[in-house]
């Protein structure tokens, strides 16, 4: 039976899949039930080897082709993991659990993925071996490094890793791709201004905490707009800004602004994280107080291989008949900017 035709058949399946994971999501590595559910399945569908616990919570199913022994060792990969926000939609699946829910849509990517596991482990009509990666902890805690630091792609010899990501409002049954970089490297940042409580009647007496860290926040733009290249893409945001008072009439002594950093390129990257050490030493000292900046590298550039972009979009081409050459997105949980 065509690819396309069998997956008509399953979608109906798939979908449930999806609802029912997007009724329970689970953050980072707290993917309990998404892995078991996840294994579950690989079993009912007869993989040849299922391992839980790559990764803390990280599951790997293998399937062999008809002939094992020729081939590649390829890997299909998906993430399992919600984020931390309170879902409001008002669907029928909306989520179960308080502050988690499944707005990056990796409960998609679950499903899909196990879709294509049930296919090929029904079939198996390929030379080689396909190895299923289930990932947890995609949102900032590096459960792809935590799988690969467990020995993941050595154990299983993997030579190939492909994944993908679903783009809300491009048209259905169409696939964007590119070579080089395409996902946009993630950083973050947590900086704490330090200064002088006191009486807001009596600003005088104070370093005010509230005003140099808002002066911090419009100036960590200017990285942007005033210290790259302005073809290199870029962007900050601040995301978080909490003060140590919650009184109407006391300049805090304390205040912490958190973000994150989106970056194309490594030298941008590293401009990035210079400047905003600089710009918040540099206010900070302004007004007579000190800024404690840390900054924590995440996930570097997603750069796709020449080779492997042509075959990917060549199948999906074959597959779908609608694949274009997509240019980079800015806009958009992981990136062109996501």
């Amino acid at each position: 039976m065509p690819v396309k035709n069998r997956f008509a058949e399953l979608q109906n399946e798939i979908t449930e899949w999806r609802r029912d994971l997007h009724e329970n999501p689970e953050i980072l590595f707290e993917t309990h039930r998404t892995s078991a559910l996840v294994a579950d399945k690989l079993k009912e569908f007869g993989c040849d080897e299922i391992v839980t616990g790559i990764g803390r919570t990280g599951v790997v199913g293998v399937i062999k082709g008809k002939t094992d022994t020729a081939g590649k060792v390829i890997g299909l990969r998906a993430d399992m993991d919600a984020l931390p926000i309170h879902e409001a939609t008002g669907l029928d699946y909306a989520s179960k659990t308080p502050n988690a829910m499944h707005a990056c849509g990796h409960d998609g990517h679950t499903a899909m993925l196990l879709g294509a596991a049930k296919y090929l482990s029904e079939t198996r009509n390929f030379d080689g071996t396909v190895v299923l990666i289930f990932q947890p902890a995609e949102e900032g805690g590096g459960g792809g490094r935590e799988m690969c630091e467990d020995g993941m792609m050595e154990r299983w010899g993997i030579q190939e890793v492909y994944g993908m990501h679903n783009w809300p409002g491009k048209p259905i049954g169409s696939f964007s791709i590119r070579s080089g970089a395409f996902f946009a490297a993630t950083d973050q940042f947590a900086i704490t201004f330090e200064g002088r409580g006191g009486h807001a009647a009596k600003p005088q007496e104070t370093i005010d905490t509230t005003v140099m860290s808002a002066q911090a926040v419009l100036a960590l733009q200017t990285i942007a707009s005033r210290n790259s290249d302005p073809v290199e893409q870029i962007v900050v945001s601040v995301t978080s800004f909490e003060t140590s008072s919650k009184a109407f009439n006391v300049i805090p002594q304390r205040v912490e602004i958190k973000g994150t950093v989106r970056t194309m390129a490594n030298e941008t990257r590293d401009l990035a994280e210079k400047r905003i050490k600089e710009i918040c030493a540099g206010i900070a000292a302004t007004f007579g107080g000190t800024a404690d900046v840390n900054y924590y590298r995440g996930y570097p550039v997603m750069a796709n291989h020449d080779e492997q972009t042509e075959f990917a979009a060549k199948v999906a081409t074959d597959i779908s008949g609608a694949c274009e050459e997509a240019p980079l997105v800015m806009g958009g949980e992981d990136f062109a900017f996501m």
